[in-house]
């Protein structure tokens, strides 16, 4: 009751200030001199007749010079009372041993004899000292810490009630940090874990209970937020605490892998929301790093689209491989300028060479391959959305087409050793302008593999210098630039509506370096040719991941904020496909990765087809340029588009 009448100064002060170390010193030495006095007296069955005769004066004042010097030698005054822990414990009861010994050897081999002491069985005097004193000085850190935290739990207003996933260090780690940097706003209601061994027990006076239990806790306790290590979110397990917690209207925290922590401390800026996509990745990828190591180590790499989403994340990948250099391209300039900051400060040593250019002009690119001679290409710039492409046909070949065809001519003239293209499920059966140029422009890179990979007419082998073009298809990845979640996140930040295009429109998602991964490990096995596919794992419902992520925000869908359909969108689809009706798969050494069996084309053909498609483009003549494309592509029945007329002609 005293605490809560202490003035609101006081308890700032009291907050906010530490103790000078002299004061402590001070603090520390009346205590161990009183424990002293009270423990010879105590043996000495309080006889007073002691202290008149001088021999009582010298008995302390050594002790008193002897624990100054250990207790100033192992500097036990300059840690702060209210932090302290087990080391602080340990030290203590160090320097009472280490004083007991020092001052109990002066005793008996110069003190005693030099001033004729008779003895007082001082060693006994010393053990019960050494209780007394090591209790005395650990209570004091104590009840300094606890009355720390009273009074930051009184003035931190309304607290949260908290629980924390796991039961072990690591957890008790992060129940230190919200206990210490949480300026009271946290109230601990338990550990969270299933194992049999610590369920209903007590880890520091806190209950461990089981996850099934987390309904009961949030009816009972009012728990509100779930903490939860980043790297434990992975376990299939602990994602249905996760969904079950969201469903529960229980907000959940993540806490950054213990590498992560500064100087082994958890800052709370580095507890964060949970994402969606922390709940939609999958658990790592294992990819051969040797490798890896051999293909990209001292190797100059270009890389086109190097400012985007998967651009950015090629960069940062492959940087770890310690290539020559790294070329940079891009036409975005301030995204390109930011990557390049970013990449002075994680890559300090790293040789970077940015390009802006344009993909589509020839002449810029011929002079970037000439300048810089990359051996490998990472090809990911490329026009992405769908709605854009659809209403900008003519952008959508110049870049995805040209671009592409600009690009794979130039590797074979400066006998780039492997060109990967990063392509898209939406070239699978398209049914939009964007889809149907990346299929247009696999089609171009597989046909002319095939003519760089024939042997020559002399009978001669074939050079180890040939270019090897390799095709990579996946589906959306999760926080790229334009991608839906971004988009609900913004509008969920608004107050809503989230807009939806369909209820039944279902998305593959991967995460992007999960991707990133995939598209190294499949430009190290492919030898040319190729279009891999990768494991995207199930599809997913966009209502759904909607309804997720408004849950996430600690919101109520069709409450706090509705979800609207709006209708699809010009070339959508509502199922996104990784294979032709036409295609089958041959598996790899990698289970995530497949590789798609496509008919093949005549090289002669395509490249008479890609250049009048690229005429009538640049002619200005949009709905024969989409009709070429039809033809170049069969199966492209446009949807939901202006360009549906077309189909109804070819039929």
């Amino acid at each position: 009751m005293a605490i809560a009448i202490i003035h609101p100064y006081m308890k700032t002060f009291l907050l906010n200030k530490s103790l000078p170390k002299w004061i402590i010193l001070l603090i520390d030495q009346v205590i161990t001199s009183w424990a002293f006095v009270f423990s010879f007296l105590l043996i000495r069955q309080f006889e007073f007749t002691d202290l008149l005769r001088g021999h009582f004066t010298i008995y302390v004042g050594l002790y008193c010079l002897v624990y100054l010097a250990v207790s100033f030698a192992m500097r036990i005054h300059t840690g702060l009372i209210r932090y302290s822990g087990t080391d602080d414990i340990y030290r203590i009861f160090s320097a009472v041993f280490i004083s007991s010994v020092v001052y109990g050897t002066a005793v008996a081999l110069f003190v005693g004899p030099m001033f004729h002491l008779r003895s007082v069985n001082i060693f006994v005097v010393l053990l019960v000292n050494f209780f007394i004193s090591s209790s005395l000085l650990i209570m004091l850190r104590i009840g300094a810490k606890a009355l720390f935290y009273y009074i930051k739990r009184s003035t931190g207003g309304v607290r949260e009630t908290v629980l924390i996933y796991g039961a072990n260090g690591f957890s008790l780690l992060v129940k230190q940090a919200l206990e210490t940097s949480g300026m009271g706003r946290y109230n601990i209601a338990g550990f969270i874990d299933d194992n049999p061994s610590k369920v209903d027990k007590s880890i520091q006076q806190i209950r461990v209970y089981r996850s099934k239990d987390i309904r009961r806790l949030h009816n009972s306790l009012g728990v509100e937020k779930l903490l939860i290590l980043s790297e434990d979110l992975k376990a299939p397990s602990n994602q249905k605490l996760v969904e079950r917690a969201i469903e529960l209207g229980v907000k959940v925290l993540t806490v950054p892998p213990t590498s992560e922590w500064m100087s082994g401390n958890l800052r709370m800026n580095q507890i964060q929301d949970l994402k969606i996509e922390d709940l939609l990745q999958r658990p790592p990828i294992v990819i051969e790093n040797k490798k890896l190591y051999r293909d990209l180590k001292g190797k100059r790499v270009l890389i086109t689209g190097g400012a985007g989403s998967i651009g950015s994340e090629i960069v940062r990948q492959v940087l770890n491989y310690k290539p020559e250099t790294v070329i940079i391209c891009d036409q975005a300039e301030s995204p390109l300028h930011e990557l390049q900051l970013e990449i002075e400060e994680h890559f300090p040593d790293a040789d970077i060479r940015l390009c802006i250019a344009d993909i589509q002009n020839f002449n810029r690119m011929y002079a970037l391959f000439k300048e810089h001679t990359p051996q490998i290409v990472y090809h990911a710039a490329a026009y992405k959305h769908v709605p854009m492409m659809e209403n900008n046909p003519s952008e959508a070949l110049l870049t995805n087409v040209l671009g592409t065809k600009n690009l794979a001519d130039l590797s074979i003239t400066f006998e780039v050793e492997k060109f990967v293209m990063i392509s898209t499920d939406k070239a699978v059966n398209p049914t939009n302008i964007m889809g149907a140029s990346k299929r247009i422009a696999e089609i171009y890179i597989q046909s002319l593999n095939k003519v760089s990979q024939q042997a020559p007419q002399d009978g001669t082998a074939l050079s180890e210098k040939q270019t090897r073009f390799i095709t990579t298809r996946f589906g959306n990845v999760l926080g790229s630039n334009g991608s839906v979640i971004p988009r609900f996140r913004s509008q969920i930040q608004k107050g809503g509506p989230i807009t939806v295009t369909h209820p039944d429109i279902t998305r593959y998602f991967m995460t992007i370096p999960e991707a990133v991964q995939l598209v190294l490990e499949a430009g190290t096995m492919g030898q040319g040719g190729e279009i891999f596919i990768f494991d995207m794992g199930e599809p997913v419902k966009i209502v759904n991941l909607a309804n997720k992520m408004i849950k996430l925000a600690g919101l109520t869908p069709g409450v706090d904020i509705d979800i609207v359909y709006t209708g699809l969108r010009p070339g959508e689809k509502l199922f996104e496909e990784l294979l032709n009706e036409e295609e089958t798969t041959i598996p790899t050494h990698h289970h995530k990765i497949k590789i798609s069996k496509v008919r093949e084309y005549k090289y002669g053909k395509v490249v008479s087809d890609v250049n009048d498609l690229l005429s009538l483009c640049k002619n200005g003549d949009e709905l024969e340029a989409v009709k070429k494309m039809k033809s170049i592509v069969p199966e492209f029945l446009s949807k939901n588009s202006r360009f549906e007329e077309l189909d109804a002609v070819t039929e």
